[in-house]
């Protein structure tokens, strides 16, 4: 194996192939990361039985062959390479990276002992790469991150025609976020659980060329498959993950068809008054927000320890309510919102809040919601 290659290439491509591979990997050739070079360019993959990635990229290859070196050895070296062109070269047992006075000699293992990637699904349909990256980035936002229960750690993909619907929920609140896309098939209606933290790195990494192709294998044995494809610099990049297991909780029905409380608020300015009212609110205790006369006021604190109160405008349609959540997930579903102004919507105060962005009249309803359950207030 010997082959030539921009250096920029290189380590940009071999920094998003070891991104997904294991921190304690069960047996050691799952810490490589395999270099296939043939007339075509270089393949650069990894596996850990649940996960794939696989960078195809250009370069001039003199002799083709295969290696399979310390993926994260690697992506440190290529990182801190000068910018000049990168030559490696199997020679035995080693491989040798010369990019310009700058020499490495690495030490190979075993090949024949690596996994065999799985194959790429059929193509279920493509879709906006940022508009994809945007959403996944919105419905990661409520996954859980309690691997004891490993179905809320992944997010739904409901996928109905020409929309895909992102669904994710940790028990405390909900991110319900629908994207538009083109389907190869366009009666497909079909659902996944894919892991949120694959689908969020994935879908950030993919952002390169202007669509995503996304292939979906589901069973209900819990052997589906779901892959992502996109064009990147210099080449193309896909990954593959096995869906999870179990049954994801029906929980659109928990949004409210009706709303008795309906607040609107600057995003920004409420984001930093929940910001600094929260400095005294003790650990697991709620802020409180209070509607009324067209005035939002937060309060955090009790008793004989600190106290914070700070109010902001709010236009308010309905009943007064006072509620309270906990701060630090109030906060991350509203900076997951891009617009300005913040809808609020309430039931009771018992009951969830529904937060989406506030759009015009006459526009279309935001394509994100986030539902949040409120915290009981101390008294």
């Amino acid at each position: 194996m010997k082959f030539r290659v921009e250096r920029d290439v290189l380590a940009d491509a071999v920094a998003w192939a070891a991104r997904s591979l294991p921190v304690r990997p069960s047996v050691p050739v799952l810490a490589g990361l395999l270099i296939d070079a043939s007339d075509e360019g270089l393949v650069l993959s990894t596996f850990d039985y649940e996960t794939s990635a696989r960078a195809t990229l250009k370069a001039d290859v003199a002799d083709e062959g295969r290696a399979l070196v310390s993926g994260r050895l690697l992506a440190d070296i290529c990182r801190s390479l000068p910018a000049k062109p990168v030559e490696m070269v199997l020679d035995g047992a080693r491989v040798s990276l010369t990019c310009g006075s700058a020499r490495f000699s690495l030490q190979t293992m075993p090949v024949d002992d690596y996994p065999s990637l799985p194959d790429m699904p059929a193509a279920t349909g493509t879709v906006q790469s940022d508009q994809f990256a945007h959403a996944v980035a919105q419905a990661v936002t409520a996954a859980g991150r309690d691997d004891m229960l490993p179905v809320l750690t992944g997010v739904r993909i409901e996928i109905d025609g020409s929309t895909i619907s992102l669904l994710a929920t940790d028990r405390f609140r909900l991110s319900h976020r629908e994207v538009g896309w083109s389907p190869r098939t366009p009666d497909e209606s079909i659902a996944a659980l894919v892991p949120a933290k694959v689908l969020g790195d994935t879908a950030k990494s993919l952002t390169a060329g202007s669509e995503v192709t996304i292939a979906l294998a589901a069973s209900g044995s819990g052997e589906g498959i779901i892959g992502f494809e996109g064009a990147a610099p210099g080449g193309v990049r896909r990954t593959t993950t096995r869906l999870l297991d179990g049954e994801f909780p029906k929980v659109r029905s928990l949004f409210p068809a009706e709303h008795q409380t309906v607040a609107k608020v600057d995003r920004a300015a409420l984001i930093e008054s929940v910001k600094r009212v929260a400095l005294v609110a003790e650990r697991n205790t709620a802020v409180q927000l209070a509607f009324s006369d067209g005035v939002l006021t937060l309060d955090a604190g009790s008793g004989d320890e600190a106290q914070a109160s700070e109010s902001i405008e709010a236009t308010i349609e309905g009943e007064d309510i006072t509620t309270g959540f906990n701060p630090q997930f109030l906060l991350d579903g509203l900076s997951a919102i891009e617009q300005s102004v913040v809808e609020l919507a309430f039931t009771q105060a018992s009951k969830p809040v529904v937060i989406s962005g506030s759009v015009g009249e006459g526009d279309e309803d935001s394509p994100f919601r986030y539902l949040l359950m409120p915290r009981r207030l101390l008294s």
